[in-house]
């Protein structure tokens, strides 16, 4: 410990603020405020950032968020960023939808949705990491940043880099969705395609990072960049009117968002913004890539790589680097981890379309499949207030539900050949109704 001290005292990041450290999460040693992410010196844990709750205790209260910035920046007091002036995109504050016509139909009385598919500016939950990870990022004076992603990550590190005058350079697997590579491309970053999946894509940025000496927002700075997703569970309390709900259900890929979003209810609970109450975590995966889902289901306390086969790419990691987190979490909150066919994927990305008017991607799919599952096996008590995590937009993964959707009726710009249609139109309508109900 002697030497980890010494380490803090002779960094030249080490903040003055409310961050103090980062912290290993097994061990418990402690670093400085470098880009650093894993324990090198003793048990090669996961290095996460620990802060000063008595410090953000005396600068914040409801009324200073409140009045705070309309994004994640209101919430500066828990992130890990110096500046007074992080990189801003109006990232955040995204709606959460009372969601009654989904809760009517699965049988819930008090069921909401945490819609970041609207977030900005590349419309998933990956906006607010890159925002605390980029900020970070230009303290510690990287040039160049990147990242490995399945997507979503790439589409953001593009955006805010170009926002922030970084050099970018970022890798996808190959196979990504059309969408996902043009959200990417626009903002001209340099693309790079791997042929392979995520794992081997994250595995080839190990080996950059460390010989180029950039940036990786989800490697050498993912300690920062995962702080971001605190964020989420900071809105959800805010916005319920300063109170924690009963249960959430949200998508697990490497297990961070759900490890932290746990984390962010706990230090709202430690500085006082919130009552303490027991919330129940549950995870939803796809059974194409379902690592998390079958350790949890087996009670086994590791996690077994897989090799994805799953629609559902932005949340296709084999090998989760939080997944035991995640499983902790689930269990010691009396909640649960589910998986669902690529097939109830569609069906979850067609049902919240069609009751909320949210247009997911096939993570938010998973998720609301995975809640529909959850409930008809009796897991979530029906006056629960349940929170689902919607985290992409439903633009960029079209090609998944193109074949699974109507077609608009081609007619005449005449009277009667419109009400021919309307009557095609109605008739299909009472069928599928029909279908429903047997």
């Amino acid at each position: 410990m002697t030497q980890a001290i010494d380490r803090l005292a002779g960094s030249s990041t080490l903040s003055q603020k409310t961050f103090t450290a980062l912290q290993c999460k097994e061990c418990g040693e402690q670093y400085g405020l470098g880009a650093k992410h894993v324990c090198e010196d003793v048990c090669f844990g996961p290095l996460e950032v620990a802060y000063d709750y008595d410090a953000i205790k005396r600068q914040v209260s409801r009324a200073t968020i409140e009045a705070g910035p309309h994004s994640i920046w209101r919430y500066k007091a828990f992130l890990p960023v110096e500046t007074d002036t992080p990189i801003d995109v109006g990232t955040g504050m995204t709606p959460l939808v009372k969601a009654n016509r989904l809760a009517r139909q699965l049988g819930l009385k008090n069921l909401y949705i945490k819609n970041d598919a609207v977030n900005m500016p590349t419309l998933s939950f990956k906006d607010r990491v890159v925002s605390v990870a980029l900020s970070r990022a230009k303290e510690l004076g990287f040039g160049t940043v990147s990242c490995a992603s399945t997507g979503n990550l790439a589409n953001s590190t593009a955006a805010i880099a170009a926002h922030a005058g970084l050099e970018c350079c970022v890798f996808i697997p190959a196979d990504l969705e059309a969408g996902k590579i043009l959200g990417t491309l626009i903002y001209n970053p340099t693309l790079m395609a791997v042929k392979g999946n995520y794992d081997q894509v994250n595995r080839l940025c190990s080996e950059v990072a460390n010989t180029h000496g950039w940036g990786f927002v989800n490697i050498n700075l993912r300690p920062y960049y995962s702080e971001g997703s605190k964020t989420l569970g900071f809105e959800v309390a805010e916005q319920l009117g300063w109170e924690l709900p009963d249960h959430i259900v949200a998508p697990l890929a490497s297990g961070s968002l759900f490890t932290k979003i746990y984390k962010g209810f706990n230090e709202f609970v430690k500085t006082g913004l919130v009552e303490d109450k027991a919330v129940r975590f549950s995870g939803a995966q796809a059974e194409g890539c379902s690592p998390i889902s079958q350790a949890f289901k087996e009670g086994r306390d590791f996690i077994t790589p897989v090799k994805p086969n799953t629609i559902a790419k932005s949340i296709a990691i084999g090998n989760p680097a939080d997944g035991m987190y995640a499983l902790e979490v689930a269990r010691k909150t009396n909640g649960h981890i589910e998986d669902v066919t690529d097939a109830e994927i569609i069906d979850g990305m067609k049902l919240l379309a069609e009751t909320e008017g949210i247009f997911t991607e096939t993570a938010g799919g998973t998720t609301v499949a995975v809640l529909k599952k959850l409930v008809e096996a009796g897991k979530i008590n029906p006056d629960e207030k349940t929170v689902v995590f919607i985290t992409g937009n439903g633009l960029k993964t079209t090609e998944s539900i193109q074949s699974h959707i109507g077609e608009p009726f081609t007619i005449e710009p005449k009277l009667d050949s419109f009400e021919r249609a309307w009557e095609r139109a109605n008739t299909l309508n009472r069928l599928e109704w029909q279908q429903t109900q047997v």
